[in-house]
């Protein structure tokens, strides 16, 4: 509930946002967004993949510009021309994607650019201490300051991003999704946290897809759509979860889907099969399959489990348990070696950090999984490998055509083709795409959404994730819904609506196997918050 709904007198808000605008090249990130947020409450900001929150929290940041709209900080009108002038305001930022340096210690980081220091020398053992007393504040003494970040778990890194926030004394601190990482202990700490920092009137803008974590932390809503603000000052615990969602949806952005073929190969047996596969702490008991020429969308939140999914696939992960066939053959598990030679390929959704040679050509990132045909006498073929390569940018029309071009000169959409070309010239059986469009303008996604069909009409399973769920709907023939690391509902795909899908996976209630929601449960819900 709203602190003015509690009694309390509604002051002038500590931070005012009207009318941001901001544009990259050929999109509109940003197109007039309002929002207020004031001392002491935790303001949720709200919107699907795309609607502008991330931009919109950079600018807040100092991290981008806006090109047009006022920022006022306490009534005076500012303009954080870098991240140390948010930061000196008093505007503090947790990324999802954390800027942490791995090769530093946990104090170093926390006061990374506000080292301690006395006559001009650091003194370590005085932001050991202070770090220490940060990360008891957040309820984990047993991080180390003198360990390693790179070494800690991606939850523990969390909470070294969370300990450097406090250790600014922020007025305003920025969580974009940070519960992704975390277990339900951790998330209740996180909430404690939280409880105690608006207590001492500092204010927290909350992301998250999770609306039964904004039922019980939020007390105001904003909802951002298509870079405009749709609605704001909702109240976080009276609004109906289907208000939320139809404020959320109705995207805008055109979404051209080749149609589904007549699933020639149905009556084939299962070329993919995937059985009560675990990896602890991240999903449990998931099992699958997908028949030659099937596309198989798996849709869920961040930190759901779907990447993790499709990595133990691949064998980049060693499950707990379980099992993954191709043609009826068990895969050794954690192997990738021995998946991509049965024919598995993935294209991962770190794209640039994951999947390609940035600094190399576009025809060695094609033949890098398919060397071994190119060596001629111990010797690598560069002009096979080259004309193999031109054959794979022509068909997939890969702009510039220039297979000798550094890749990470190409656009976004251009790299991902480059990354699809690799698996094409493999000629992989499975095809596991994570977030296959990210990054990519909606002329290139037509044309990636395309391929993808192509490839399974003749006869390639393919399993995709994306947050975006009218493009696992649009791209699917079958849909599985993943929530908290489990398989919570499956359907075939012209049989969902997004408004149903979100409904599930923002409810965060696995039961695996559970059929998709009817529309009695559905109403059932209308009377739930977000």
């Amino acid at each position: 509930m709203d602190r003015a709904g509690q009694g309390q007198p509604v002051t002038a808000p500590l931070l005012e946002m009207h009318g941001i605008v901001k544009t990259f090249p050929g999109v509109r990130a940003l197109d007039g967004v309002d929002l207020d947020v004031r001392s002491g409450e935790v303001h949720c900001l709200l919107g699907q993949n795309g609607a502008g929150k991330s931009t919109l929290i950079k600018v807040l940041a100092g991290a981008h510009q806006p090109d047009e709209g006022r920022i006022s900080w306490r009534g005076e009108p500012v303009s954080p021309a870098d991240p140390q002038a948010a930061m000196n305001l008093g505007i503090a930022t947790i990324y999802q994607e954390l800027d942490l340096v791995d090769g530093l210690s946990v104090a170093d980081n926390i006061f990374l650019g506000r080292e301690s220091a006395r006559f001009g020398i650091t003194r370590p053992a005085a932001a050991n201490r202070a770090a220490a007393q940060l990360l008891t504040r957040l309820g984990h003494p047993e991080i180390r300051p003198t360990a390693e970040v790179g070494a800690l778990s991606a939850a523990q890194q969390q909470m070294v991003s969370m300990a450097r926030a406090l250790s600014q004394d922020a007025k305003l601190i920025i969580m974009d999704e940070p519960s992704a990482v975390l277990d339900n202990e951790e998330v209740e700490r996180l909430f404690g946290v939280i409880r105690d920092l608006t207590a001492h009137d500092v204010a927290v803008v909350y992301i998250s897809h999770r609306l039964e974590e904004i039922r019980e932390i939020g007390d105001r809503i904003t909802v951002l759509k298509d870079g405009r603000t749709v609605a704001t000052g909702l109240p976080a615990r009276e609004t109906p979860t289907r208000e939320v969602i139809t404020l959320m949806t109705g995207r805008t952005i055109e979404y051209v889907f080749p149609p589904r073929g007549t699933a020639p190969h149905t009556g084939e047996a299962p070329l993919l099969e995937v059985e009560d596969l675990e990896l602890r702490g991240h999903f449990d008991g998931v099992g699958f399959t997908v028949r030659p020429g099937e596309i198989v969308g798996l849709a869920g939140l961040v930190g759901s489990g779907r990447s993790e999914i499709l990595e133990t696939i691949y064998g980049a992960r060693r499950p707990t348990s379980g099992t993954v066939r191709l043609a009826g053959r068990r895969l050794r598990p954690g192997d990738v070696g021995s998946a991509v030679a049965a024919g598995i390929g993935l294209a991962p959704e770190e794209r640039k950090s994951q999947a390609l040679l940035l600094d190399d050509s576009v025809y060695r990132n094609i033949t890098v999984s398919s060397l071994g045909r190119f060596a001629r006498g111990g010797f690598l073929s560069g002009g096979a490998e080259k004309a193999a390569a031109r054959q794979q940018v022509e068909a997939l029309d890969v702009r510039p055509a220039d297979v000798s071009r550094v890749v990470r000169t190409l656009s976004g959409g251009n790299q991902q083709k480059v990354v699809l070309a690799r698996w094409l010239l493999r000629d992989c059986r499975v095809l596991l795409l994570d977030e296959p469009t990210r990054g990519v303008d909606v002329g290139a996604r037509s044309e990636i959404y395309a391929l993808v069909r192509d490839l399974a009409d003749r006869g390639v399973a393919v399993v995709v994730v994306s947050s975006e769920i009218p493009e696992v709907l649009g791209l699917a023939d079958r849909v599985l819904v993943i929530a908290d690391g489990a398989v919570v509902a499956e359907a075939p795909a012209d049989e969902l609506d997004e408004h149903r899908v979100l409904d599930l996976v923002m409810q965060g209630t696995p039961h695996t196997g559970a059929p998709i929601a009817s529309e009695s449960t559905t109403r059932q819900h209308e009377g739930d918050v977000a």
